[in-house]
Protein backbone atom coordinates (compact mmCIF):
# COMPACT_ATOMS: atom_id res chain seq x y z
CA UNK A 1 0.00 0.00 0.00
CA UNK A 2 1.53 3.37 -1.00
CA UNK A 3 1.30 6.57 0.52
CA UNK A 4 0.92 9.98 -1.10
CA UNK A 5 2.25 13.07 0.49
CA UNK A 6 0.91 16.17 -0.63
CA UNK A 7 3.36 19.12 -0.36
CA UNK A 8 2.03 22.69 0.61
CA UNK A 9 2.38 25.14 -2.01
CA UNK A 10 5.24 27.04 -1.92
CA UNK A 11 4.45 30.92 -0.78
CA UNK A 12 5.21 33.72 -3.26
CA UNK A 13 6.61 36.42 -2.42
CA UNK A 14 5.50 39.73 -3.09
CA UNK A 15 7.59 42.65 -4.23
CA UNK A 16 7.77 45.75 -2.25
CA UNK A 17 5.67 48.35 -3.22
CA UNK A 18 7.14 51.65 -4.69
CA UNK A 19 8.28 53.94 -2.11
CA UNK A 20 7.66 57.52 -2.65
CA UNK A 21 10.47 58.91 -4.10
CA UNK A 22 9.98 56.01 -6.67
CA UNK A 23 6.71 57.66 -7.52
CA UNK A 24 7.79 61.03 -7.99
CA UNK A 25 10.67 59.47 -9.82
CA UNK A 26 8.28 57.83 -12.34
CA UNK A 27 5.96 60.69 -12.94
CA UNK A 28 8.56 63.01 -13.47
CA UNK A 29 9.62 60.61 -16.33
CA UNK A 30 6.63 60.19 -17.75
CA UNK A 31 5.69 64.51 -17.68
CA UNK A 32 8.71 64.64 -19.59
CA UNK A 33 8.09 61.95 -21.87
CA UNK A 34 5.11 64.08 -23.11
CA UNK A 35 7.38 67.20 -22.75
CA UNK A 36 10.16 65.99 -25.07
CA UNK A 37 8.60 65.80 -28.36
CA UNK A 38 7.17 69.15 -28.11
CA UNK A 39 10.94 70.58 -26.61
CA UNK A 40 12.67 68.54 -29.79
CA UNK A 41 10.41 70.10 -32.18
CA UNK A 42 10.64 73.46 -30.82
CA UNK A 43 14.74 73.27 -30.66
CA UNK A 44 14.87 71.55 -34.20
CA UNK A 45 12.61 73.86 -35.95
CA UNK A 46 12.96 77.17 -34.13
CA UNK A 47 15.95 77.43 -31.45
CA UNK A 48 18.14 76.02 -34.18
CA UNK A 49 17.19 78.37 -37.23
CA UNK A 50 17.22 81.16 -34.53
CA UNK A 51 20.81 80.59 -33.81
CA UNK A 52 21.95 80.11 -37.19
CA UNK A 53 20.31 83.81 -38.26
CA UNK A 54 22.29 85.31 -35.19
CA UNK A 55 25.49 83.87 -36.19
CA UNK A 56 25.10 84.52 -39.67
CA UNK A 57 24.84 87.89 -38.97
CA UNK A 58 28.36 88.10 -38.20
CA UNK A 59 30.28 86.39 -40.72
CA UNK A 60 30.48 87.06 -44.57
CA UNK A 61 28.18 84.79 -45.95
CA UNK A 62 27.71 84.88 -49.53
CA UNK A 63 26.81 81.96 -52.14
CA UNK A 64 30.08 80.69 -52.59
CA UNK A 65 29.83 79.59 -48.68
CA UNK A 66 26.94 77.08 -50.02
CA UNK A 67 29.78 75.39 -52.48
CA UNK A 68 33.12 75.83 -49.77
CA UNK A 69 31.58 76.34 -46.57
CA UNK A 70 33.76 78.82 -45.77
CA UNK A 71 32.18 81.80 -43.83
CA UNK A 72 34.61 83.95 -42.38
CA UNK A 73 33.49 85.69 -39.55
CA UNK A 74 34.02 90.00 -39.88
CA UNK A 75 32.56 91.08 -36.75
CA UNK A 76 30.08 93.89 -36.37
CA UNK A 77 30.37 94.83 -39.83
CA UNK A 78 27.26 93.25 -41.83
CA UNK A 79 25.33 95.01 -38.58
CA UNK A 80 27.26 98.78 -39.14
CA UNK A 81 26.61 98.31 -43.37
CA UNK A 82 22.83 97.87 -42.15
CA UNK A 83 22.77 101.08 -40.06
CA UNK A 84 24.38 103.00 -41.85
CA UNK A 85 22.42 102.18 -45.03
CA UNK A 86 19.54 105.18 -45.44
CA UNK A 87 17.15 102.16 -46.89
CA UNK A 88 17.37 100.74 -43.60
CA UNK A 89 16.11 104.18 -41.93
CA UNK A 90 13.21 104.09 -44.73
CA UNK A 91 12.16 100.94 -44.55
CA UNK A 92 11.85 100.85 -40.64
CA UNK A 93 9.91 104.20 -40.95
CA UNK A 94 7.32 102.67 -43.54
CA UNK A 95 7.14 99.31 -41.49
CA UNK A 96 6.27 101.42 -38.18
CA UNK A 97 3.55 103.79 -40.48
CA UNK A 98 2.40 100.50 -41.81
CA UNK A 99 2.11 98.31 -38.71
CA UNK A 100 0.37 101.29 -37.03
CA UNK A 101 -2.32 101.85 -39.92
CA UNK A 102 -3.37 98.56 -40.40
CA UNK A 103 -4.01 97.97 -36.62
CA UNK A 104 -5.87 101.31 -36.73
CA UNK A 105 -7.95 100.22 -39.43
CA UNK A 106 -8.70 96.57 -38.99
CA UNK A 107 -9.11 97.42 -35.47
CA UNK A 108 -11.95 99.81 -35.61
CA UNK A 109 -13.51 98.59 -39.03
CA UNK A 110 -13.57 94.85 -37.20
CA UNK A 111 -15.04 96.28 -33.97
CA UNK A 112 -18.16 97.88 -35.63
CA UNK A 113 -18.67 94.88 -37.63
CA UNK A 114 -18.62 93.24 -34.28
CA UNK A 115 -20.87 95.21 -32.62
CA UNK A 116 -23.21 95.81 -36.26
CA UNK A 117 -23.45 92.06 -36.23
CA UNK A 118 -24.22 90.92 -32.55
CA UNK A 119 -27.73 91.77 -33.23
CA UNK A 120 -30.15 89.08 -34.50
CA UNK A 121 -30.95 90.22 -38.23
CA UNK A 122 -31.91 87.93 -41.07
CA UNK A 123 -29.01 86.29 -42.91
CA UNK A 124 -27.05 87.56 -39.69
CA UNK A 125 -25.10 84.08 -40.24
CA UNK A 126 -24.77 84.05 -44.07
CA UNK A 127 -23.38 87.89 -44.07
CA UNK A 128 -20.53 87.10 -41.29
CA UNK A 129 -19.35 83.70 -43.53
CA UNK A 130 -18.78 85.88 -46.57
CA UNK A 131 -16.92 88.92 -44.43
CA UNK A 132 -14.39 85.90 -43.41
CA UNK A 133 -13.51 85.31 -47.17
CA UNK A 134 -10.81 87.75 -47.47
CA UNK A 135 -9.50 85.99 -44.70
CA UNK A 136 -9.37 82.76 -46.27
CA UNK A 137 -7.98 83.75 -49.32
CA UNK A 138 -4.35 83.06 -49.66
CA UNK A 139 -2.31 86.54 -49.34
CA UNK A 140 -0.68 86.60 -52.06
CA UNK A 141 -3.95 85.40 -54.72
CA UNK A 142 -5.29 88.80 -52.49
CA UNK A 143 -2.46 90.71 -53.51
CA UNK A 144 -2.13 89.68 -57.32
CA UNK A 145 -6.19 90.24 -57.28
CA UNK A 146 -5.80 93.78 -55.95
CA UNK A 147 -2.96 94.44 -58.26
CA UNK A 148 -5.49 94.42 -61.26
CA UNK A 149 -8.02 96.27 -59.31
CA UNK A 150 -5.59 99.12 -58.28
CA UNK A 151 -3.90 99.18 -61.68
CA UNK A 152 -3.67 102.79 -63.29
CA UNK A 153 -4.89 101.99 -67.06
CA UNK A 154 -6.82 98.67 -66.62
CA UNK A 155 -7.96 98.53 -63.01
CA UNK A 156 -11.72 97.96 -62.27
CA UNK A 157 -11.36 100.74 -59.27
CA UNK A 158 -10.31 103.72 -61.83
CA UNK A 159 -13.07 102.75 -64.72
CA UNK A 160 -15.12 102.70 -61.64
CA UNK A 161 -14.38 106.18 -60.68
CA UNK A 162 -14.09 107.28 -64.31
CA UNK A 163 -18.18 106.44 -64.76
CA UNK A 164 -18.66 108.22 -61.59
CA UNK A 165 -17.37 111.72 -63.11
CA UNK A 166 -13.91 111.54 -60.95
CA UNK A 167 -10.63 110.86 -61.90
CA UNK A 168 -10.01 107.56 -63.51
CA UNK A 169 -6.22 107.66 -64.03
CA UNK A 170 -5.24 107.72 -60.00
CA UNK A 171 -1.56 106.07 -60.18
CA UNK A 172 -2.69 103.83 -56.82
CA UNK A 173 0.51 101.54 -56.61
CA UNK A 174 2.75 103.51 -58.87
CA UNK A 175 2.74 107.14 -57.39
CA UNK A 176 5.43 107.06 -54.59
CA UNK A 177 3.06 109.14 -52.43
CA UNK A 178 -0.21 107.22 -52.52
CA UNK A 179 1.89 103.48 -53.27
CA UNK A 180 2.22 103.02 -49.10
CA UNK A 181 -1.13 104.45 -48.40
CA UNK A 182 -3.16 101.79 -51.06
CA UNK A 183 -1.24 98.97 -49.23
CA UNK A 184 -2.40 99.68 -46.10
CA UNK A 185 -5.16 100.11 -47.34
CA UNK A 186 -5.50 96.72 -48.99
CA UNK A 187 -3.73 94.84 -45.66
CA UNK A 188 -6.85 96.71 -43.76
CA UNK A 189 -9.34 94.56 -46.30
CA UNK A 190 -7.77 91.54 -46.00
CA UNK A 191 -7.62 91.81 -41.47
CA UNK A 192 -10.81 93.15 -41.09
CA UNK A 193 -12.46 89.38 -40.51
CA UNK A 194 -9.85 88.75 -37.85
CA UNK A 195 -10.53 91.42 -36.10
CA UNK A 196 -14.15 90.96 -36.19
CA UNK A 197 -14.03 87.14 -35.38
CA UNK A 198 -12.60 87.83 -32.43
CA UNK A 199 -14.15 90.57 -30.70
CA UNK A 200 -17.67 89.09 -32.04
CA UNK A 201 -16.20 86.51 -29.53
CA UNK A 202 -15.40 88.38 -26.83
CA UNK A 203 -18.78 90.58 -27.31
CA UNK A 204 -20.79 86.93 -26.81
CA UNK A 205 -18.72 86.91 -23.87
CA UNK A 206 -20.27 90.30 -21.86
CA UNK A 207 -23.29 89.77 -19.25
CA UNK A 208 -26.54 90.56 -20.81
CA UNK A 209 -27.42 92.06 -17.69
CA UNK A 210 -25.03 94.81 -17.87
CA UNK A 211 -26.55 96.47 -20.58
CA UNK A 212 -30.26 96.03 -18.70
CA UNK A 213 -28.36 97.69 -15.84
CA UNK A 214 -27.38 100.03 -18.09
CA UNK A 215 -30.72 101.00 -19.67
CA UNK A 216 -32.49 100.82 -16.62
CA UNK A 217 -30.02 103.61 -15.43
CA UNK A 218 -30.55 105.69 -18.65
CA UNK A 219 -26.78 105.26 -20.17
CA UNK A 220 -27.60 106.37 -23.98
CA UNK A 221 -25.71 103.95 -26.61
CA UNK A 222 -22.44 105.53 -26.65
CA UNK A 223 -22.48 106.12 -22.99
CA UNK A 224 -22.85 101.98 -22.55
CA UNK A 225 -20.63 101.43 -25.30
CA UNK A 226 -17.84 103.20 -23.56
CA UNK A 227 -18.70 102.57 -19.78
CA UNK A 228 -19.35 98.70 -20.41
CA UNK A 229 -18.16 97.05 -23.49
CA UNK A 230 -15.03 98.60 -23.71
CA UNK A 231 -13.68 98.21 -20.41
CA UNK A 232 -15.00 94.45 -20.78
CA UNK A 233 -13.55 93.86 -24.24
CA UNK A 234 -10.35 94.73 -22.80
CA UNK A 235 -8.67 91.20 -22.61
CA UNK A 236 -9.67 90.46 -26.08
CA UNK A 237 -8.92 93.79 -27.05
CA UNK A 238 -5.10 93.30 -26.01
CA UNK A 239 -4.93 89.90 -28.10
CA UNK A 240 -6.21 91.09 -30.88
CA UNK A 241 -3.61 94.09 -30.96
CA UNK A 242 -0.63 91.98 -30.20
CA UNK A 243 -1.38 89.11 -32.64
CA UNK A 244 -2.26 91.83 -35.00
CA UNK A 245 1.00 93.46 -34.41
CA UNK A 246 3.00 90.37 -34.44
CA UNK A 247 1.35 89.35 -37.94
CA UNK A 248 1.71 92.64 -39.70
CA UNK A 249 5.34 94.05 -38.89
CA UNK A 250 6.72 91.20 -41.03
CA UNK A 251 4.63 91.06 -43.48
CA UNK A 252 6.16 89.70 -47.09
CA UNK A 253 4.05 88.48 -49.13
CA UNK A 254 1.26 90.82 -49.87
CA UNK A 255 3.69 93.68 -50.51
CA UNK A 256 5.73 91.50 -53.33
CA UNK A 257 2.22 90.86 -54.85
CA UNK A 258 1.31 93.99 -55.08
CA UNK A 259 4.11 96.95 -55.61
CA UNK A 260 7.41 94.30 -54.80
CA UNK A 261 8.85 97.64 -52.72
CA UNK A 262 8.36 99.94 -55.29
CA UNK A 263 7.96 102.95 -56.70
CA UNK A 264 11.34 104.08 -55.17
CA UNK A 265 11.08 101.90 -52.04
CA UNK A 266 8.09 103.83 -51.22
CA UNK A 267 6.96 100.84 -49.54
CA UNK A 268 9.94 98.73 -48.54
CA UNK A 269 9.66 97.63 -45.32
CA UNK A 270 11.85 95.46 -43.16
CA UNK A 271 10.02 92.36 -43.66
CA UNK A 272 10.68 92.98 -47.59
CA UNK A 273 14.76 94.68 -47.59
CA UNK A 274 15.22 91.06 -45.53
CA UNK A 275 13.97 89.11 -48.87
CA UNK A 276 15.83 91.56 -50.98
CA UNK A 277 19.64 91.58 -48.91
CA UNK A 278 19.27 87.90 -48.70
CA UNK A 279 17.79 86.46 -52.29
CA UNK A 280 18.12 89.82 -54.66
CA UNK A 281 21.42 91.04 -53.47
CA UNK A 282 22.69 87.61 -52.15
CA UNK A 283 24.11 89.52 -48.84
CA UNK A 284 22.63 86.54 -46.45
CA UNK A 285 24.89 88.56 -43.62
CA UNK A 286 22.88 91.82 -44.26
CA UNK A 287 19.50 89.87 -44.47
CA UNK A 288 19.98 87.91 -41.28
CA UNK A 289 21.10 91.50 -39.62
CA UNK A 290 17.35 92.86 -40.77
CA UNK A 291 15.73 89.68 -39.74
CA UNK A 292 17.23 89.72 -36.73
CA UNK A 293 15.59 93.36 -35.84
CA UNK A 294 12.64 91.77 -36.68
CA UNK A 295 12.58 89.16 -34.61
CA UNK A 296 13.67 91.26 -31.73
CA UNK A 297 11.32 93.72 -32.44
CA UNK A 298 8.67 90.64 -32.08
CA UNK A 299 9.78 89.33 -29.48
CA UNK A 300 9.18 92.52 -27.43
CA UNK A 301 5.94 92.36 -28.09
CA UNK A 302 5.25 88.38 -27.39
CA UNK A 303 6.87 89.28 -23.92
CA UNK A 304 3.91 91.97 -23.90
CA UNK A 305 1.62 89.93 -24.83
CA UNK A 306 2.40 86.61 -22.43
CA UNK A 307 2.27 89.42 -19.30
CA UNK A 308 -0.83 90.75 -20.35
CA UNK A 309 -2.61 87.23 -20.23
CA UNK A 310 -0.60 86.50 -17.12
CA UNK A 311 -1.81 89.62 -15.46
CA UNK A 312 -5.66 88.75 -16.77
CA UNK A 313 -5.22 85.43 -15.84
CA UNK A 314 -5.12 86.77 -12.04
Amino acid sequence: MTTSTVTAPATVAQAPAPGPARLRRRRRLAQWGFVAPAVVFMLLFFGYPLVRNVVMSFQHYTPKTFFTGEAPFNGSDNWSNVFRDALFGKALWHTLVFTAGSLLGQFCAGLALAVFFSRRFPLNGVLRSLILLPWLVPMVVSGIVWRRILDQDTGVLNSFLGTLGLDGSTPWLTDPHMALLSVILVNIWIGIPFNMVILYGGLQEIPRELYEAASLDGASAWRTFRSVTLPMLRPVITVVLVLGFMSTVKILDLILALTDGGPADATQTLGTLTYQNSFVQLDFGAGAVVGNVLILISAVFAVFYLRANRTEGK
